[in-house]
């Protein structure tokens, strides 16, 4: 993930057996706001996402497979950024602000991630490097069209669009419900097999979380907003999208490295682009 546009965001994964973790840090300072909008979410520290809370500032993003099991990974990212004196400042020391999100894979039967699985994560964005996409991290044991009785491809993408002057990232894991869609509004896989009451054991296993990223300078508010229009590109390139059965949540963070505050409308548009390019991209 290391860019010129990027520069001080990190990311990496670790990888087992059929699970995975991905981390991403971003410098210290920046911004972030998110928004859950399925029925079925498995996340860490999302009510103070929330515009009206007073931490502004998020010091990592932890993606892991596991659903609710997996969540400690975050811990591992937690105590990592602790010892080196990253963290919301207290009297007692400086608090990490570590957001986590997962999605449900076969490791809540055989092994979720833990906490070493996620310091691992952590370290290897540490060492620097690209982030790799397809089903590595937290993508490894994704699939998508499971309201049809299917397992078709999932895995983790990304997409990078430039907005007015400034960049905005997606890094999506797409575990979706529904079907993954082409430009042509088609799925990819499978065709269309018209509607049918889905098998009762499709509607498992399921969820898509993404974390948008802008060098722009945003407030926090303006990170909301920015999640809201994530989701309008899961709504565009999943179908169904936001089901009871998927836990899709999106994270927006802004680095404010670009030093200037953005068109804030036309950031929104491209938002909702690069994440449905990111989501095609985690199963081509």
């Amino acid at each position: 993930m290391t860019t010129a546009q990027f520069s001080s965001v990190r990311a990496g994964h670790w990888t087992g057996a059929g699970t995975g973790v991905t981390v991403i840090l971003p410098p210290a300072g920046t911004v972030g706001s998110g928004e859950v909008r399925g029925g079925a979410p498995a996340t860490r520290e999302f009510a103070l996402l929330d515009p009206v809370r007073l931490v502004d500032r998020v010091d990592a993003v932890v993606l892991s497979g596991g659903s609710a099991f997996g969540l400690s990974a975050a811990d591992g990212v937690m105590s990592l950024l602790r010892e080196r004196g990253a963290g919301f400042p207290t009297p007692a020391g400086p608090v990490p602000i570590v957001v986590g999100m997962s999605i449900f894979d076969a490791s809540v039967r055989t092994g979720p991630p833990d906490a070493q699985s996620g310091r691992a994560a952590a370290l290897a964005a540490l060492a620097g490097g690209d982030l790799s996409s397809g089903r590595v991290g937290a993508g490894t044991g994704a699939s998508t069209g499971k309201w049809r009785g299917r397992l078709d491809p999932g895995g983790l993408g990304r997409a990078r669009r430039d907005a007015g002057g400034v960049q905005v990232e997606a890094v999506v894991v797409v575990n979706a419900w529904g079907d993954v869609l082409g430009r042509d509004g088609e799925p990819l896989f499978g065709g269309d097999a018209g509607y049918v009451r889905p098998p009762a054991a499709a509607g498992m296993e399921n969820t898509t979380v993404a974390v948008v990223l802008t060098n722009a300078r945003l407030s926090k508010s303006d990170c909301f907003l920015l999640a809201q229009s994530g989701h309008a590109g899961f709504a565009r390139t999943l179908h169904p999208a936001h089901s009871r059965y998927d836990g899709d949540a999106v994270v927006a963070l802004a680095t404010g490295e670009a030093g200037v505050e953005a068109d804030l409308d036309l950031l929104r548009a491209v938002t909702a682009d690069v994440v449905g390019d990111a989501i095609r991209s985690a199963v081509a």
